[in-house]
Parts: C-alpha cells; structure tokens; sequence
C-alpha cells in the first residue's frame, strides 16, 4: 500500500493541471449540492422539530358561541385522540391605538400548557392576573415594544404587555386569561384538536368532520389546518429547493463526466507509466489503485472546500425563515455534510473506476509499446476527406480530430451539453422570474396613484403634531373631478381594511375596489370579478395556504362587524394576505368608508406632470404618490443564485474542454511539431485545436438548448407550486426565437473559452523542444 500511495502522490503532483482541474470540478458540485440538500433540510426540519415539542394542533376551529354551548364542544371533542378548549376568542382592532398591531386574535387561556398546543413562553411570563396580555412573537422579530408595554385601546381595558410567546400553529395572536377576554367582548370559541392521522388534508378533513359531527352546521366559522400552517411558513424557501436541486444534479454530471474523461485521458496518456509501473512489480490491482487514489486525492480535497462554501453560502437565504421557529443559529443536520463530503468522493472513484480497471487490465508489453505507435484510424481517413474541400487546412485537420478519440470527445460533448443546459435554464428561470414579478407588481408609466388619507384602520404615520393627509374634497366629488380632467382614461378608488379570517391567526387585508376594475383591477385568473355583495377574489397563493378553492365561503371580522363572503375568482398578485372585494362589501364592515387612494390611467400622449398639477389644482389634499418599485426579494436572490450558479457550472463545463485540449495537444505534439515544421504557423494551430472543439460546441448547442427548455417546463412549475402559487402561462411561455439562437451559441462560446488558453500553449511551442522529447 505505501508503493501504491507514493506512485499515486508522484503522479498528482507531475499532473498539476489535471488535479486542479478534478479539485475545482469537485469543488463546485459540492457546494452546490450541500445548498440544495441543506434547503431541503431547513425548509420542512425547524417546524416539525417544533411541531412535535409544542403538541401542535392538527385542527384549529372557531365557533358561533351563539349557536353551539361549549359543553357540545368538549362532549364533541372526545372524538379527537386530544384537545383543548373551548377558549373564548375576541377580535380586537388595534387601528385607534397608540401602537398599530393590525387586528388581534385574543385567547383567554389560564396557562401555555395542555395536551394540544403548548405555547412556548420565551420572555417574560405567562398571564396570570387581571390587565396582563402575552403577545404570540418570534424570537428575533422586530418588535416596536417591549415588555411592559402598556396597550391602550379606546373602549377597552389597558393591557400590559408581561410576556412573549410563540405557538408552532398560530392558534392566537395575544393570550389574556380566562376572566380578562370577557372584557375584550368576544364573538367565538376556539377548540385545538390532534388527531391519531393527520398527515394529509384528507385525513385532516376525516377527523374535522367526526368533531363537528352533530354540531349545528352554522356553528362553524372557519378552521386551520397545520399542514396550511407549515406549507405557509415553508413555502419561501420551497421556491428555491426544485431550482438549486436540478442544479446540483447538473454539477453532479458535469463533475463525473469531467473526471471519468480526466482520469481516462491520463491513462491513455500514461500508457508507457503504467507499463513501467507493471514492469517493475506492481500487480494490476495496485495499479487500478494508484489511479483511484491520484483521482481521490483532489477530490477529498475539493469536497471538504466545496461543503464549506456551500455551508457559508446557504446559510442567509434560510437564517431569516429558521428564526420564527426558534432556531438562533442555523446549522444543517449531520446527514447533509456527510452526503456531500462522503457521496463525492465515492462517486468521483466510481466514475474513474472504468478508466482504473483497463489500466488494470493492460498488459505491461503493450502499454510500453504504445506510447511510440503512429496514429492512424478514423480521424486520419475523415481529416482526408475534409481536405478535399475548400475549408483551410487548419479547420478541416481540428474538424476530425474529435474522431480521433470518440470516448474522449463524447464525454466533453456531454458537458457542454449539460454547461448549455444550465444556461438555458437559468435564463428560463430569470425570465420566468421578470415576467411574474412585472405581472404581480407592474409598473405603469401611463399611471397616477393618489392618496386621499389613511385607509380604515391603517394607522397614519406622520411627525407628532402633524396633520394626517386627507382629502379637501369628498368621495364623490374627487372621483367626479379626476374623470373631468383632460387627459384622464380611466379611473379606480380603492379602500383597504384588516380583517380577521375566522380559524385561527388569519389576518388578511381586503382592498375594495370602485369604478373601472376591468381596466385597472388586477388580471382574473379563473372565475369572476365580484359583481354582487358578498362576494371577493383572491390569489392563488391565498387559497393554497388556506385549503380553499373557488366557491368556498369564508367568515371575515372587523372593526366589529362580522359577514360571510364567497369566493368567485383567483386573481394574479403575489401577496398571499389580500383579498379583493366589491365596494357593496365595504358598506357592511365598514359603513361609510371613504376610498383611501385613487388610480388613474392617463389617456396617450399625457404629460405627467403637467396632469398631476391638474390634480392639485382641483383638490390639494390629494398626494401624488411616487411610482413603485416592484422587485421582490424573493426573485432578486433567485436571479442572482441562477446567474452565480450559471457561471460556475459553465465555468466547470469550460473546463471540461480545458482538459481535452491539454490531453489532446499532449497526445499529438509530435503531429504538431510536424505540421509547424513544414509551415503551419502558431495561429493556425490555435485554430486547429479550437476548431476540434467548437465542432462539439455547435452540437452541444443544438442539443442541450431543448433539454434546457424541458428541464424548465418541469422546474418552473414545481417552484412554483413550492410557492404556493399557480404556475400560469406568464411563467411557462417566456422563450422566443431571438433569444433561443444566442442561447444555441453558448456551447460554441464554453467550448471556445476552454479550448483557447491550451491551444495556445500548444501553439507556442517550438518546433526542436517538440521533435526533440519525441
């Protein structure tokens, strides 16, 4: 073992180019795959460590104490493996305060613990007296009070803030005890139920129907299920898990295929050493392991720098999402290291154990004697053929080189299909990504937002003493007095309110439109506008994390008032919180609201300012609003992770070629020192060997642009049902012609890039160091 050890650590340290290569290579595909396995791990392992800690509900349901005792609801709850309640829940509205918390769901609960939903306490201390509160916090969030905090509400006890506390399925925002939520008025009773099955909505939807069975059919309110609440809190980092997964299996082929061609190309390049090394004792299994072990060495070595990097580089895209369960410092579990630092290396010895194992099988003559036999074959009879034409004796001789090597050239081929692959795809992605975030946030330039005051029950933020801005002018008159204004095309009002989902902490924010929603309103998906009370759409996003779909009725309160609204459509925005709802809707939670902000589209050929001047002129309270930027952050740091991620596997593909170059030009510099000695100079040498492999760059292209395209039609949809949205045709159909043709000449550019820095090496070699070595 130590013969072999001391032959396999002569060679990488002769083959410096071959191992920095191999190490890079590993190195990438590493990293790469430790992201995607450490996603995969973070996005679902922090709430279901939580979930298990904290008796997490399967099932929470609020009630119309009006129509069901809660002597039913406990005899019904012996249905359930457990439970707990029947808690008396109130809805505050926080609009009036000092503090805007939005509107609170409020639990009277007498301590954190019990058989379901164990409340986590992590400051402060439970409530346990009358005017005390404990807000539901993440550890880490951002809070704007701190303990002690006195919360005063107009026609409300004064509350103090004694404790934050968190509940994995955000059964409440705020607990007070028993006696203290008889002061807060409330308007249901909440029951938190486990159920012995409740992996799958189905079963979920068993054990709801066996608790609710017998109850008054109007008695419920509205539920939520923990498999809603977990798909909610992992769906941000869902995205990223198809897209950094295909590209850690794409960095995974590309890193096997280099290295089997790699360690392939160094035996045929070392015949003659393989034929000393058996001449002089070693067996044949010991020279299968002096290859294994030249190709391990870097390997180990990029691996162990690969899983580093890809560790530190995970690291902030899910920090934020693992700190609402609790989690401090992220780190991955065990098993994501060990995948990568140990599955990389074995894969890296599998894919050079073919190469290994005819090494092994030469017989020591034969390969002593092969380093001296003249070429001849397939690539000599096809370059003949070639110089017939009027090609220039560079082009045709690197046209059928490749021939010379078909093993070789069909491994480098292979990826530069994969590196176009990865090209075409993250392009795919970063137009998939342009064309949804431009269709949920569109920026408008031939529209005016105004804002005629702070929408009902949004707090107004402005400096002490100051005014809130507000309208001169009333509804009616500045709806009128914008439609009269030359220039003006169409017209929406808009009103917004924060409203309660009953089932638990379902806050949603209903915007109310009036006047041209056609034309202003977001795009209908499915269904309808809301053309009646009674009735709203909203985004896909909002039923998936819901377990709603169309037709469903949903019970939303505020500000008091309580209605039940059907939904009749999905519209195309992002936010997952925000439904849409006619004006008639308003009128019933919030009676003679005023529209907050007005939108306007100006006709063709409006100036804008000379238009908002107008504005001003005929109601001065109306603010012009600066136009919105309408990037999310999610798709910045998806585009940017498919640009990174682009670069280096094409970088790791160009590589690739990088290596075959070298091989090549080693294998033949006695070819090459006689065609520069009968005239060929060192530019056209360069071209000789850049040729060989932009041949196999334009069949790359034309190959791996459609695999790219089909690897998109399977990404794109699977991030985005990650996400909890619907995968429209605005994500689908984003390739055109233009861009599919420069895409297609990205192989030539990979293969051009790795083929000219080891050309010109060959190049410049002179003609007597060549004859000479030979």
């Amino acid at each position: 073992m130590n013969a072999v050890w001391h032959a396999a650590w002569a060679a990488v340290r002769r083959r410096k180019l071959q191992t920095i290569v191999i190490g890079v290579v590993v190195c990438a595909a590493s990293a790469t795959l430790v992201m995607a396995l450490g996603l995969l791990e973070a996005a679902a392992a922090p709430f279901d460590r939580a979930f298990a800690t904290q008796q997490g509900a399967h099932l929470s349901a609020a009630f119309d104490p009006a129509k069901v005792s809660e002597a039913d609801l406990a005899r019904a709850a012996g249905k359930a493996e457990a439970s707990a309640g029947p808690f008396r829940q109130a809805t505050v509205d926080t609009s009036e305060g000092e503090v805007f918390l939005g509107t609170l769901t409020v639990v009277g609960r007498a301590d954190p613990g019990g058989p379901v939903d164990r409340v986590s306490v992590w400051q402060g201390r439970w409530a346990t007296g009358p005017g005390e509160i404990v807000l539901n916090r993440a550890p880490g969030s951002d809070g704007r009070m701190e303990l002690g905090f006195r919360l005063s509400l107009p026609g409300r006890p004064v509350l103090t803030v004694v404790g934050f506390a968190r509940s994995v399925t955000g059964s409440a925002d705020a607990w007070v005890t028993p006696e203290q939520v008889t002061a807060l008025q409330p308007t249901a009773l909440q029951m938190l139920y486990r159920f012995g099955n409740a992996d799958t909505a189905a079963e979920v939807d068993a054990g709801r129907a066996a608790v609710t069975a017998g109850l008054p059919a109007a008695a419920l309110l509205g539920t939520l299920s923990h498999l809603t609440v977990k798909d909610k809190a992992t769906s941000e980092l869902g995205v990223f898990i198809p897209f950094l997964m295909i590209f850690g299996v794409l960095g995974l082929a590309v890193a096997i295929l280099i290295v089997a061609n790699v360690v392939s190309g160094a035996v045929v390049a070392g015949l003659r050493h393989i034929g000393m090394l058996k001449a002089i004792g070693f067996t044949p299994n010991q020279v299968m392991a002096v290859y294994l072990v030249m190709v391990s060495i870097p390997a180990v070595a990029g691996c162990a720098v690969g899983t580093v990097v890809g560790n530190i580089f995970a690291k902030p895209v899910v920090q934020d999402a693992v700190e609402g369960f609790g989690v401090d410092q992220l780190s991955f579990a065990p098993w994501v290291n060990i995948a990568a630092a140990v599955g990389m290396p074995v894969l890296v010895a599998s894919a050079a154990l073919v190469p290994a194992l005819r090494a092994r099988r030469l017989p020591a003559a034969r390969a002593i004697s092969a380093g001296v036999t003249p070429h001849t074959g397939r690539a000599l009879r096809i370059q003949r053929r070639l110089s017939g034409t009027r090609l220039p004796r560079s082009v045709s001789l690197g046209l059928g080189l490749p021939f010379a090597r078909p093993g070789r050239s069909a491994l480098t081929l292979a990826s530069v299909v994969l590196g176009v692959m990865t090209v075409t795809l993250a392009a795919g992605v970063t137009m998939s990504m342009t064309a949804y975030n431009n269709a949920v946030r569109p920026n408008h330039t031939d529209r005016v937002e105004l804002l005629a005051g702070p929408p009902p029950g949004a707090p107004v933020f402005a400096e002490p003493g100051a005014e809130p801005p507000a309208a001169k002018l009333s509804d009616a008159e500045d709806e009128s007095m914008l439609r009269s204004l030359p220039g003006t095309s169409a017209v929406l009002a808009m009103s917004q309110l924060d409203t309660e989902v009953a089932g638990g902490t379902q806050e949603a924010t209903i915007l109310f439109y009036r006047g041209d929603t056609a034309a202003l309103g977001p795009r209908v998906l499915t269904g309808h506008w809301p053309d009646g009370p009674g009735q709203v759409v909203v985004p896909s996003r909002f039923l998936n994390q819901r377990g709603l779909s169309v037709g469903d009725t949903i019970t939303v309160q505020a500000r008091g008032n309580r209605t039940q609204v059907k939904i009749v459509g999905v519209v195309l925005t992002n936010n997952a919180d925000q439904i849409f709802a006619d004006w008639t809707t308003l009128n019933v939670l919030a009676p003679g609201a005023r529209a907050s902000s007005y939108q306007v589209r100006m006709a063709p050929g409006t100036d804008r300012d000379t238009y908002t001047a107008a504005v001003r002129s005929g109601d001065p309270g109306l603010r012009v609003l600066p136009p919105r930027d309408g990037t999310s952050s999610t798709a910045v740091i998806i585009i940017s992770a498919a640009v990174v991620l682009t670069l280096v596997l094409g970088a790791v593909a160009a590589l690739g070629v990088f290596n075959t170059v070298v091989l090549n030009a080693r294998e033949r510099r006695r070819d090459l020192g006689m065609l520069k000695s009968i005239g060929m100079t060192p530019r056209q040498v360069t071209v000789l060997l850049v040729t060989s492999m932009g041949a196999l760059g334009v069949v790359g292209g034309l190959i791996g642009v459609p695999l790219g395209i089909a690897v998109h039609q399977l990404v794109v949809p699977a991030m985005a049902h990650a996400g909890q949205a619907d995968a429209v045709d605005i994500l689908m159909e984003v390739y055109r012609a233009p861009a599919l043709a420069l895409l297609a000449l990205t192989g030539v550019v990979i293969a051009v890039l790795g083929a000219l820095l080891p050309a010109r090496g060959a190049a410049r070699l002179s003609i007597a160091t060549v004859l000479h070595n030979e």
